[in-house]
């Protein structure tokens, strides 16, 4: 059962939680990077801006080969509401507008605008919104769009839909957890911007109405839990919470269990459980949007591993290659057996396919392992059926069974095990002793029942078309048989109303072909007498 309303305020005022099953404490690594100020880097020769960095539609393109772009121009825009648009993170030229490497796990190529920067860092015009709880909600809504937000905790839902939210909120939950090792991104930004994210908070509290904000940070940051204490600290409504230090406490749902021990339902949304979670990225990103009027053209992101002479922190504009990241991090490849380089953190990270992959909004780290540091691919051996992979799994799920069934190829079976439900967040392969990397696994599973969903949709609209079609033609059939038919009954009609008339008619037309038949005999009998006489008479 549940706890209501009353009950987690009680246990909120406690400091008393709850916790969700599974997870794993895996080495933190954060003191690698975390240890100064979030730096400043020289901006890049080129930018490599992808034109869709979030879950939804790719906007339409506003610029072309040639044209000179401001810091903070869009380069897209559309009026479809799962569309977000990108912007220039610096001025500059448009070289070109085609694909390029992305930033995703197959390292396949999408459409980009390529930007030559000119070193300048001309601004265009920003409009700021501080007077915000004056204007419409729909205003804040819409700045919050044009600003190009989307969530940048990971998974990159477009913002101005999240906040567009009018089902009745008990709680706005902030999440500055950062669970993953390495990963000190959130934990700087909360010690150096404390205030901006409270910013961000109360934007979102006049577009949502919660009763309560929860701003929930691990206890192993005890200065981004001071400084956002601080902050917070004239709101009643707003309660800063200390979570116990586990692998994945930061997941939405297992938050929101830790939180209110609500659990969301399999396929439903936090809000069915009147809750609402940001991530405190995403809070900067909206203070900046309507306190500046700027929009997102920069994060910060994690520089780290043993391979990096000088692991830290830094502000990164959108679409910098992450060459120039590990230049200015000093990038040891002589630590490495081979280049790797991953996007994410060690649990739910990717390998980059290239050095020339952009930054995008989602990113919020970039590991340099040294050999040895992290477990390789090949590394993997049978399973021993040990089933500390259950034990691990933060959504109760069947690692074991997930994987045999997803390796197969047997998808329908993996799906009766709930495969969808995996948040993939690497902790049963983080346990496995033999080294499997189940995620990747998953991964692969899902993609390909994606693809198999989506060429069976297509073929069932295509299905739907031909036999649209087949009816089209066979109502046209019946069209002009009907046609034909009726036709046919109005020449009957028509002979039943004249009657007598047109029996006559057909009798008179055919006396007139008997007569006019007797008279061609008869003239061919006397022509032919005639010629008889002629030959008599010589």
């Amino acid at each position: 059962m549940f706890a209501d309303y009353d009950q987690i305020m009680e246990r909120l005022a406690l400091q008393q939680l709850w916790d969700f099953p599974g997870g794993v404490h895996p080495a933190e690594k954060k003191s690698l990077s975390n240890q100064s100020n979030i730096a400043r880097l020289p901006l890049p020769d080129v930018v490599h801006i992808p034109l869709k960095q979030h879950i939804g539609v790719q906007g339409d393109v506003l610029v072309k080969v040639g044209d000179t772009v401001k810091k903070g121009q869009a380069l897209t825009a559309s009026e479809n509401a799962f569309a977000v648009p990108v912007h220039a993170s610096s001025s500059g030229e448009v070289i070109a507008i085609d694909e390029h490497v992305s930033a995703h796990p197959s390292g396949m190529s999408e459409l980009t605008v390529t930007i030559k920067l000119d070193g300048l860092d001309t601004q265009a015009e920003f409009t700021p919104l501080t007077d915000y709880n004056k204007r419409s909600k729909s205003e804040i809504i819409e700045a919050i769009c044009r600003a190009g937000i989307s969530g940048m905790g990971g998974a990159g839902f477009p913002t101005h839909l999240k906040s567009n939210n009018v089902q009745p909120i008990e709680f706005l939950i902030i999440n500055g957890i950062e669970c993953e090792p390495y990963i000190s991104s959130d934990d700087r930004l909360m010690r150096e911007h404390a205030w901006q994210i409270r910013q961000g908070i109360d934007i979102l509290c006049y577009l949502l109405n919660p009763k309560q904000v929860i701003v929930a940070v691990e206890d192993n940051k005890p200065e981004a839990l001071e400084t956002l204490s601080i902050a917070c600290q004239q709101q009643d409504t707003y309660h800063v919470v200390s979570v116990p230090t586990k692998y994945p406490a930061g997941g939405e749902k297992q938050l929101i269990q830790v939180l209110t021990s609500r659990e969301v339902p399999a396929t439903g949304l936090p809000v069915d459980v009147g809750c609402l979670m940001y991530n405190v990225g995403t809070c900067y990103a909206i203070a900046d949007a309507v306190m500046e009027g700027k929009p997102l053209i920069e994060r910060v992101v994690t520089l780290t591993g043993e391979a990096l002479s000088a692991p830290k922190n830094v502000w990164a504009r959108l679409g910098t290659p992450i060459k120039h990241l590990l230049k200015h991090a000093g990038y040891e490849s002589e630590k490495q057996s081979y280049p790797r380089i991953i996007m994410g953190g060690p649990m739910m990270g990717f390998t980059l396919s290239s050095v020339q992959v952009p930054v995008v909004k989602t990113t919020n780290c970039i590991l340099v392992p040294a050999k040895g540091e992290l477990p390789l691919v090949e590394d993997e051996r049978a399973c021993i059926r040990c089933s500390a992979c259950a034990d691990a799994c933060p959504a109760s799920l069947l690692p074991q069974q997930m994987f045999w069934h997803s390796k197969a190829k047997e998808y329908d079976k993996a799906q009766e095990y709930n495969l969808f439900d995996c948040i993939e967040c690497g902790a049963c392969a983080y346990v496995c002793p033999s080294e499997i990397p189940l995620v990747h696994y998953y991964r692969k599973a899902k993609a390909d029942i994606r693809q198999q969903r989506v060429e069976k949709e297509r073929a069932e609209k295509a299905r739907i078309r031909f036999e649209a079609r087949q009816e089209r033609l066979l109502k046209e059939k019946q069209a002009r048989e009907e046609k034909h038919r009726l036709a046919a009954q109005a020449r009957q009609k028509a002979m039943k109303t004249d009657g007598g008339a047109a029996k006559d008619k057909i009798a008179a037309a055919l006396a007139r072909a008997k007569a006019k038949k007797a008279a061609l005999a008869k003239q061919s009998d006397s022509a032919q007498t005639l010629n008889d006489s002629k030959a008599n008479d010589e």
